[in-house]
Parts: structure tokens; C-alpha cells; sequence
């Protein structure tokens, strides 16, 4: 069984944590994510740095830029993370967009990740019924989770259609808006989640977009299976260092 399937199923409240792979200097991936691991996090959402970031807040979008202009690559991150199932067995999934993967070939992408150890992916610019029609097989022969994005503007139909075809956890995104740190969640991000709790999908679904501090990964929680946290933990990493990571999810936890 995948790694993330297994998570989902041993435990509520999961708390994933997403980082720039690169930044903040080229050679801190592998790192971030032993420190993370040690610090209780659930799972690591690595990102792949992109030059048009479409989704992204001004703080991922400028910790992408920074791990670019470091010289990090896809060939460069799959080089990095070789060997990384000797020191760590937390669920890892790579989170980009479609170009740098269409660009070193989906099946070859798809089977490198299986060799290195990636459980999943996060594609947000990859539309479900294409995958479906295209991709799906390929996925699946490398035993590999693909996660799809509801936003509060998905329609109950499309909700329902990506249900039918994931088969890890559906990536909730709290708002409208690109991503970026809260403080707290309002009534009408509240009730969307509600919304969706109601709608008993067979999927997990795990929040992410304004989770920053425990109040917010509380909240996203209290209805969902998890919580997912970027932008702030970004801003944590431009400030401290690596060693300083098991604070910041103490803070979370707590």
C-alpha cells in the first residue's frame, strides 16, 4: 500500500508541510525533510520551482524564484532525493506544475519518482478528466497517489467526479485566492468546509491555502483529515535555521 494511504488510515489531523526543493539554498532538501520528519510531521509536500506559478502566494512564488535562480532542476531534485528512502520513511509527494514533468516526460517522470521513493503528486494545472484519459495508467503501474485540487468555486458535480477518480486525499484549498499565510478562517471558509464534510466523499480530504499558526490548522481540522502549511513555514525558513524547524512545528502541535 502507498505510504500516504497508510498515514490516512493510522491517523486524523495530519499536518503536511510543504517547501520550495532549493531554496533556501540549493543543497538544503534532503535536510528540511530529515529535520521535518523529526519534528512529528505527517507528510512533505516538496515543490518543484516553476517560473509562472500561477497558484502561488508572493512568498512561495518568490522562494521558487530564489531555488532558480540557486540552479535547482528537476534532474538536480531527483539527483538530491536518490537514497532518501535510506534515511527517512515519512509519505513524500512533489507538488509543481505540468510543463517541467510534460518536459521530462510523464512516463519517465512517473518511474523515477517510483525509484527514489515519491508517493504522490500534486499537479495543480492538470485537469482530472485528462488525467483520467491520459495519465491515470501511468500513475498507477509507478503506484503513485495523484492529488487534485477542490476550490470553494468547484461545483458539486466536479467534486463528485474527482471523488470517483482519486485515490489519496483530495487537496482542499480554503480559498479563492492564491496561496499565503492567515491568521484566521472566516465564517465563509468555515462553511464551505462544513459543506464538504457533509457531502461524505469516500476520499480524505486535507485543507491547505492560510494555514499559518495552530489556530488555523485547528480550525481546518476540525472537519477534515488534515492540514497543509507552506507560505508560513517559507517565511520560518528565511529566517532560521534548518536546526530550528522542530520550534515551528511545536508551535503547530502543541
Amino acid at each position: 500500500m502507498n505510504r500516504i494511504n497508510k498515514k490516512l488510515q493510522k491517523k486524523s489531523k495530519l499536518l503536511s508541510i510543504y517547501f520550495s526543493a532549493g531554496y533556501p539554498k540549493l543543497n538544503d532538501t534532503v535536510s528540511i525533510i530529515k529535520n521535518l520528519e523529526e519534528s512529528g510531521v505527517d507528510m512533505i509536500e516538496i515543490g518543484l520551482p516553476f517560473s509562472d506559478p500561477l497558484a502561488d502566494g508572493p512568498t512561495i512564488q518568490e522562494s521558487g524564484n530564489l531555488a532558480l535562480q540557486n540552479g535547482m532542476t528537476t534532474k538536480i531534485l531527483f539527483s538530491q532525493l536518490e537514497g532518501i528512502r535510506k534515511e527517512v520513511e515519512i509519505p513524500l509527494l512533489l507538488m509543481g506544475y505540468f510543463n517541467p514533468i510534460l518536459q521530462y516526460g510523464v512516463e519517465n517522470f512517473c518511474k523515477k519518482c517510483a525509484e527514489i521513493g515519491i508517493d504522490g503528486l500534486i499537479i495543480p494545472d492538470l485537469p482530472v478528466d485528462v488525467y483520467q484519459s491520459k495519465y491515470q495508467q501511468i500513475f498507477e503501474k509507478n503506484n503513485l497517489v495523484n492529488v487534485f485540487l477542490v476550490t470553494p468555486q468547484t461545483s458539486n458535480e466536479r467534486i463528485r467526479y474527482i471523488d470517483s477518480v482519486s485515490n489519496g486525499f483530495i487537496y482542499l484549498v480554503s480559498t479563492a485566492s492564491t496561496t499565503g499565510a492567515q491568521s484566521t478562517f472566516g465564517e465563509s471558509q468555515t462553511t464551505y468546509f462544513d459543506k464538504i464534510n457533509k457531502m461524505e466523499l469516500k476520499t480524505p480530504q486535507i485543507v491547505g491555502f492560510g494555514i499559518s499558526n495552530k489556530k488555523t490548522f485547528d480550525q481546518a481540522t476540525k472537519t477534515t483529515h488534515g492540514a497543509i502549511i507552506g507560505s508560513a513555514f517559507v517565511k520560518f525558513l528565511s529566517k532560521n535555521p534548518i536546526k530550528n524547524i522542530p520550534t515551528f512545528i511545536q508551535g503547530i502541535l502543541s
